[in-house]
């Protein structure tokens, strides 16, 4: 302690809700609320999934017009002037019930869902609503975005289109995404010159990096049985990265264990600072460098919350008025005042942010991402995020 600075210790304070005891009713009924509503996006999102791409796609199956072509061709004159294929009517007694790819519900059943997060240091970005779909039949996946407006009115599109997609990066880069690929914490690339709709703050990077939140595990254990996919040399390389960033990880966390909650602030600060090209991406030189300059060496939803205009940054004005220090342990025996506890935490939070007046969705996270190395139990730290945010 004797290293940390007046700041650390103002920041270390927040570590005191800890100190609450874990209200595991309480805990439970939010959670049971949380899965009622999880659940029922995830349905309203399925079942557009379904209708997209089985209502839709006999009507608009090229094939479609393939035939109509032929029909009038038997009985028409050939003239310069003939009308467009794709802008002639096609009649009902002329439209296929089913063309050569027209998709079943039983293929499309067999699929794995899953939770997607943007990777970006972007706010609004890293906070869109994304569900997944990868379908075995074919190997293709598709992923949408839910959008909710108010309490009632929602919105289902298709952020990456149907398709059957290739690894943008990695020891994989080039090889078709298999089932053995979708798994929580895992990472899809794809190149954003493939999708024309995304919105443009996507877009100005190369790729757009999708990370795995969450998954159908019972799905994705069903359809391993019925779909085996064999080891290869990649699997076993991956398996080995895995140990080694795990390794450096766990190096650099009892080495960040020690020192202060603006310490690893300071470095996320540094490495947007190194990060000129701005894809959050930095080499293994630029790596060593920075973690030389903080003395560290080496042998990813309170937010939500805030930023209800998902602007991806939030005012300081507005953290203020929904922070809450009523129920910090200091508080309540009566050696801090309420004000002294918020003005701590806000005082912390500004000396991580590049704009003292409004805090980023990167910067709200690194914040509590430095916060939670000195906790060592997870119900410890969901009571340090839910105690003065109230959720």
């Amino acid at each position: 302690m004797e290293d940390l600075t007046t700041l650390d210790r103002k920041a270390l304070l927040q570590q005191g809700y800890a100190d609450n005891p874990y209200d595991a009713q309480r805990s439970t009924g939010k959670s049971d609320v949380e899965m009622v509503a999880a659940e029922k996006k995830k349905q309203t999102v399925a079942e557009q999934v379904m209708t997209d791409h089985l209502s839709r796609a006999v009507i608009s199956d090229p094939e479609q017009n393939v035939t109509t072509g032929k029909q009038e061709s038997a009985c028409i004159l050939p003239v310069s002037n003939i009308t467009p294929l794709r802008l002639r009517k096609r009649t009902l007694h002329e439209t296929k019930i089913r063309t050569h790819s027209t998709l079943t519900e039983n293929m499309l059943s067999n699929k794995v869902q899953f939770d997607g997060r943007i990777i970006s240091r972007n706010g609004r970005d890293a906070c869109r609503e994304l569900i997944g779909f990868f379908f075995t039949h074919d190997h293709s996946l598709t992923v949408y975005e839910y959008r909710q407006f108010g309490k009632n009115r929602t919105n289902v599109l298709p952020f990456i289109q149907k398709n059957i997609y290739s690894h943008q990066r990695g020891r994989r880069k080039g090889k078709q995404y298999q089932l053995g690929d979708f798994y929580v914490g895992a990472n899809l690339t794809f190149l954003n010159s493939d999708h024309l709709r995304l919105p443009e703050s996507i877009k100005e990077n190369t790729l757009l990096i999708l990370r795995i939140t969450n998954i159908d595990h019972i799905a994705l254990d069903s359809l391993r049985t019925d779909f085996v996919e064999h080891e290869d040399d990649i699997n076993r390389q991956e398996a080995n990265d895995r140990l080694v960033f795990k390794a450096i990880q766990d190096e650099l966390k009892e080495q960040l264990h020690k020192r202060g909650v603006r310490i690893l602030t300071g470095l996320g600060k540094h490495f947007q600072q190194m990060d000129q090209e701005g894809n959050g991406l930095l080499d293994k030189a630029d790596f060593k460098q920075a973690l030389k300059v903080f003395h560290l060496e080496v042998s990813e939803k309170a937010f939500m919350k805030l930023d209800f205009n998902k602007t991806g940054s939030v005012p300081i004005t507005d953290i203020r008025k929904c922070y809450c220090a009523k129920k910090h342990p200091q508080v309540i025996s009566g050696h801090f005042t309420e004000e002294q506890i918020k003005s701590s935490f806000l005082e912390t939070l500004k000396d991580a942010c590049n704009n003292s007046d409004e805090v980023s969705y990167g910067e709200f996270e690194d914040y509590y991402e430095g916060l939670s190395i000195g906790i060592v139990n997870d119900e410890d730290f969901v009571n340090i995020l839910r105690t003065p945010w109230g959720i």
